[in-house]
């Protein structure tokens, strides 16, 4: 797909500095650029190389005053990062704007589906499933019966959604995500086996989420696993059943929250971070990568460790931990003084 100067700079608002007319084919780094790509400057240490790049068009900020002489047609807006990113959101648009039912694929009867719709090959959609407009699910993957999907709903290939799973509007679920898949539910039974505890509950996922590939989100035993709007998910991420977790927190890639765990909005918790069930995270709360949480957390906490403490004490006592040799030398070296005393 070409786009051109013009083109670009009406989608940002921007102020066009050069050729209206040259067109882009690509993305790159400010760096890397070459004829044809589209780049952006936006940390001040890359400024050096706008003077060299290949790139043919450079989106920049509008208190960008060039030194040099430049050969990259400028597009001058508020914010260059920010505007970049509306590029590659809008240029995924359009890459991703497939519509039509592909064959081979089963759409049960009872089903509905809306307009501009897209269901590629060997997908499959359950009985009673209710799917928005322009709704994207992409081949291999499953729909299950009485499953909501809102609009602009991307499903990519290979992803599970189960019976019963309610998506909100521009949700995106990656591939092998898995949606509604059983909680780890099982009662001990006296000779010391496990007898399964029916899981009847259901996930919601509110508008505006995000799941990342190879994510896992259970249903609930009874009522429902709920993520808020605008919840963002990394990959490889296990939610147990009856998880919630609050508006526009984001979570990194292998953690795992245990069953009835709450957690607030706008947290932001590390890769590999452990949650025990049944407690409650606050607001805003950060988690360092690599903790064990096995506590409440207050609203605005930054803890790190495993189990996990303060974050500005858990760097004081790593100053000590990290000299333990050196202290425990230090007091043999006393012992033995004190001993010849």
């Amino acid at each position: 797909m070409k786009f051109t100067a013009g083109q670009i700079a009406g989608i940002l608002e921007g102020e066009l500095e050069g050729n209206p007319n040259i067109a882009v084919d690509k993305l790159a780094k400010i760096e890397e650029g070459e004829q044809g790509s589209l780049t952006f400057l936006a940390n001040p240490k890359y400024t050096p190389h706008i003077y060299t790049t290949k790139s043919s068009v450079t989106i920049v900020n509008k208190d960008f005053v060039a030194e040099h002489q430049l050969t990259t047609t400028l597009i001058k807006v508020d914010d260059a990062y920010e505007s970049f990113s509306k590029i590659l959101a809008y240029y995924n648009q359009v890459k991703n704007n497939k519509v039509g039912i592909e064959s081979p694929s089963y759409i049960a009867a009872s089903s509905t589906y809306g307009s501009d719709c897209y269901v590629g090959a060997f997908a499959y959609i359950g009985e009673n499933t209710k799917i928005g407009n322009q709704v994207k699910i992409y081949p291999n993957a499953y729909v299950g019966d009485n499953v909501i999907l809102g609009n602009n709903v991307i499903v990519f290939a290979g992803a599970k959604i189960y019976s019963e799973s309610v998506i909100g509007n521009n949700c995106v679920i990656h591939s092998g995500a898995i949606v509604g898949s059983d909680g780890f539910g099982f009662a001990p039974k006296a000779n010391g086996e496990f007898t399964k505890i029916p899981q009847t509950g259901n996930v919601i996922l509110e508008d505006n989420v995000d799941v990342g590939a190879g994510t896992t989100i259970d249903r609930a035993t009874l009522g429902s696993t709920i993520l808020r709007k605008g919840v963002k998910l990394d990959n490889q991420i296990q939610i147990a059943h009856n998880v919630e977790i609050g508006a526009h927190t984001v979570i990194a890639a292998q953690t795992g929250i245990a069953g009835s765990a709450k957690i607030g909005s706008h947290c932001m918790i590390g890769g590999q971070v452990g949650i025990v069930g049944h407690i409650t995270i606050g607001n805003g709360v950060r988690i360092q990568a690599q903790s064990g949480i096995g506590r409440n957390i207050k609203d605005g906490e930054i803890i790190q460790g495993s189990p996990a403490i303060n974050y500005g004490d858990f760097n004081k006592s790593y100053v000590h931990f990290k000299n333990l040799p050196k202290i425990v030398n230090r007091i043999n070296e006393l012992e033995k003084k004190i001993g010849r005393e």
